[in-house]
């Protein structure tokens, strides 16, 4: 292959930069990851051991013997540091998408108390350390700060990955991990001071989280007032391209906003997903966002992994392995004995102090800025980056051990009042269209007090039923996704009342494909539109034209003088009839329901 390439052409493929990490990260996602995943090693851990394997520090090293690997390799990781740290950008939004400010005021005692409780004792602990091992007070409590921090982007997928994410421990775990997110602004502010030798630190120290404040401040209130009407206006032209540009747009201008503040970009990022959790579009946007999520965090994992210096870690093992497994010890240490406190017991304490004892991607950013700011010695600081990428790469394992630590407890767990769940948004019914069919629909499970929740795809149609405080999302009930992402697993009954009869068409399909066993009622323009309903397996299908035509036969009958017990008893068993010969069409032979109703009418008239 390499005779395939132009004279000269060897120098240009070895500082091809961008492109050269993107091949490598493209042969991470679909070659790699896939295989470690046949072989059950989670995907986080594949990414960081391709980029480790693909990295300046792996092959990386052999481009001046073999020029072709450049095409291969990831020679600068800064290349793509950028892009990749959206990954982590994304990742906090969709946690903000996930809450609400009511969810966020619930879990306020674990993360001002567990949250900061963590990150300034084992800030403490660590500061101790390496004043103990004779470094600077300023580079101790430095670098103390930064590992004291835990990395969202590898913990959050994990505990999903394991299904932990709704357990008490996950929750406290997340609650622990957006104390630590709020607290990296105020942490580099620190680094800042220290390195100006506590000049700064009076009044001036202060006037510098203004800018944040102030920032802060204006995203709330721009958001609340701006967000919604931009998420509108894209809907309305029935555009994902433009739906998607939205997204972008609303993630990068609250991030660059945050940045400009002095704070981290995923952040704002964050915040803007809170103030989007309210709306409804909500459900439409993680749908819109979730693979470019995938794919960044995958990119921001194989940077990271392409940053391990194996030569490092040879030439100076007792150190880059020694503060490895001081820092996981000594977290686990401060952390399980805090979360047995707040109220885990202990085999859940021991779970979130081991997915927490790693360090995280914001230690690279504190630490770089405390070397710039000559805090720490330019060869300390990299052995200490590097321990950090270390341990980050033990997250997966670590999780792993505390899930089967915490095996015999996880079930008991469930029950406890720790670390509240959130809201509930889980359903008795799924109402797909809220035009005059649904809204009556919707207004009988409300007096039958039955839980509902509704998606429209028109805009306007959502925004009208959330202002009658209906629980309300904007998005096409036709992707199997947005079916899950409205939590289609837990319903009981799904009502599709769309006039749209290609649409119920696709609505049916969907929801078949991802639930067989959930009841569905579907809404059929005549007979022949119910039959294929019924063949595309829906429980009841229910045609306008025959319903229309008994409603009438019994208004005539009942003018007529004919006794009101036998007009419904008539009127049902020609309804349980059609649906008797409509039946013949479903594709699993069936036997048709006699409504509860019929028997009564019956039984009333026979006596």
């Amino acid at each position: 292959m390499t005779n395939l390439l132009p004279e000269g052409s060897a120098q240009q493929v070895a500082h091809a930069g961008t492109s050269s990490s993107g091949i490598a990260f493209l042969i991470a996602a679909a070659v790699f990851v896939p295989f470690f995943l046949r072989f059950r090693v989670s995907p986080v851990l594949g990414f960081l051991l391709v980029g480790a394997l693909l990295g300046p520090f792996g092959l990386g090293r052999l481009e001046d013997l073999v020029p072709f690997l450049s095409v291969f390799t990831i020679s600068q990781t800064q290349d793509v540091h950028q892009l990749a740290e959206l990954g982590v950008v994304f990742l906090l939004f969709s946690i903000g998408l996930e809450l609400t400010w009511e969810r966020l005021k619930a879990l306020r005692r674990m993360v001002f108390g567990l949250g900061v409780l963590q990150i300034v004792l084992s800030a403490a602990v660590l500061t101790g350390l390496f004043l103990l091992i004779g470094r600077s007070l300023g580079g101790a409590v430095a670098v103390g700060m930064g590992l004291a921090l835990s990395s969202t982007a590898m913990v959050m997928p994990v505990l999903a990955e394991r299904k932990r994410l709704n357990s008490p421990t996950g929750r406290s775990v997340f609650a622990v991990l957006l104390a630590q997110d709020l607290a990296v602004a105020p942490i580099l502010i620190t680094v800042v001071v220290l390195a100006s030798g506590g000049s700064s630190f009076g009044i001036s120290g202060l006037l510098t989280l203004i800018p944040a404040v102030v920032a802060m401040a204006l995203l709330v209130i721009g958001g609340r007032l701006l967000m919604r009407p931009l998420f509108r206006s894209a809907a309305m032209a029935k555009s994902a391209e433009l739906f998607m540009a939205a997204c972008f747009l609303v993630v990068l201008v609250s991030g660059q906003l945050a940045v400009w503040a002095g704070l981290s970009m995923g952040l704002g990022a964050f915040i803007a997903g809170v103030l989007l959790a309210e709306t409804e579009y909500r459900r439409e946007i993680e749908m819109m966002v979730e693979p470019f999520k995938g794919l960044l965090l995958g990119l921001f994992f194989v940077t990271v992994g392409a940053r391990l210096d194996f030569a490092a870690v040879m030439s100076e093992p007792v150190l880059v392995l020694g503060l490895t497994l001081g820092l996981i010890l000594l977290k686990v240490a401060v952390v399980a004995p805090l979360a047995r406190g707040f109220g885990l017991s202990w085999r859940g304490a021991v779970e979130a102090a081991l997915v927490l004892a790693p360090a995280g991607e914001f230690a690279f950013v504190i630490i770089d800025e405390a070397v710039g700011r000559k805090l720490v010695p330019v060869g300390f600081g990299h052995a200490v980056i590097v321990s950090a990428i270390v341990s980050m790469f033990l997250v997966p394992l670590l999780a792993g051990i505390g899930a089967r630590f915490n095996r015999k407890t996880a079930a008991a767990e469930v029950a406890t009042s720790v670390a509240p769940a959130h809201v509930s948004e889980q359903v008795d019914v799924l109402v797909v269209g809220y035009g005059r069919v649904g809204e009556l629909v919707a207004d009988m499970l409300k007096r039958h007090d039955i839980s509902f929740a509704v998606i429209d795809a028109n805009a306007r149609v959502a925004s009208r039923a959330r202002k009658d405080g209906v629980e309300a999302w904007y998005g096409d009930a036709s992707h199997p996704d947005m079916l899950h992402r409205m939590g289609i697993d837990n319903v009981r009954a799904v009502v599709v009342t769309v006039s749209n009869a290609a649409f119920t068409d696709s609505v049916v399909t969907a929801v078949r494909q991802v639930r067989q066993d959930v009841g569905l009622i579907a809404r059929a323009r005549d007979a022949n539109h119910a039959e294929k309903l019924y063949g595309l397996g829906v429980t009841d299908a229910v045609p306008e034209t025959i319903e229309a035509s008994l409603q009438l036969a019994e208004n005539t009958l009942v003018d007529l003088g004919v006794p009101m017990g036998l007009v419904l008893a008539s009127v049902h068993e020609k309804r349980d009839e059609f649906r008797q010969d409509l039946l013949k069409y479903a594709p699993d032979g069936r036997v048709p329901r006699i409504l509860r109703t019929t028997k009564r009418s019956i039984r009333a008239v026979e006596g």
